[in-house]
């Protein structure tokens, strides 16, 4: 039977829903009931984002005993530098790199071509594997990216090192069905794609969060 492995991002993801805020402290209690939990990996903040942010996540990096502790980072090397900075003395490291893929988010967010996107994320990927022996991909708005554009997305942050690599569902937009067909696709047409761990992010605008994260696990996620 395959290990499912548990990637919390409540103190990151979940900290943006109205009144969810938390105080240093409030975080730091939270990420230790976690970790009592056993939960996997936990997203502790965006550590470039703001001087809290940061302090949060190293408080919670030297905090934690068991999980793996991440921050999340852009495609930028200062992104990256704060992130590794944040969580180095954690007792098990990841950064968690992203950045956008659809068509619409490339032309109107990032004024990138498809192909400078993908020399942005070879870029990152490996220097953030320089720096953290654990690094998960995730290609925001996955789930409205052409899959052949998708699928080099994927391989080429394989290639750079990646660790994982994860499939959001940034707008809530997919359904079990397109969950099932885009895992299969990726996972039968990507290069080394069984030397990596893939993983799902899935939101709960159409009330299916829960049913695409099951049908991601049927379908090859881990």
């Amino acid at each position: 039977m395959k290990k499912i492995s548990i990637f919390d991002t409540t103190l990151r993801d979940g900290e943006q829903s109205p009144g969810c805020s938390m105080t240093l402290d409030e975080k730091v209690e939270f990420a230790r009931s976690l970790d009592k939990l056993g939960v996997d990996v936990i997203e502790a903040g965006f550590a470039v984002i703001s001087d809290g942010d940061f302090k949060s996540v190293a408080k919670i990096a030297a905090t934690v005993k068991n999980s793996a502790v991440a921050s999340l980072c852009r495609c930028l090397k200062k992104d990256i530098d704060a992130a590794w900075n944040a969580v180095k003395g954690a007792k098990d490291p990841l950064l968690h790199v992203f950045i956008a893929t659809s068509p619409l988010h490339l032309e109107y967010k990032l004024k990138m071509t498809e192909e400078e996107c993908i020399e942005r994320i070879k870029e990152s990927v490996s220097y953030a594997r320089f720096l953290c022996p654990k690094v998960q991909f995730s290609a925001e708005d996955a789930t409205r990216t052409p899959l052949p554009y998708l699928q080099r997305v994927c391989e080429a942050a394989i290639e750079a090192g990646a660790t994982v690599i994860n499939v959001p569902d940034t707008v809530g937009y997919a359904t079990p069905e397109d969950i099932k067909r885009i895992m299969t696709y990726l996972l039968e047409n990507t290069s080394a794609a069984n030397k990596v761990s893939w993983s799902v992010h899935c939101h709960n605008d159409l009330g299916m969060a829960v049913a695409n994260s099951l049908t991601a696990i049927k379908y090859g996620a881990t």
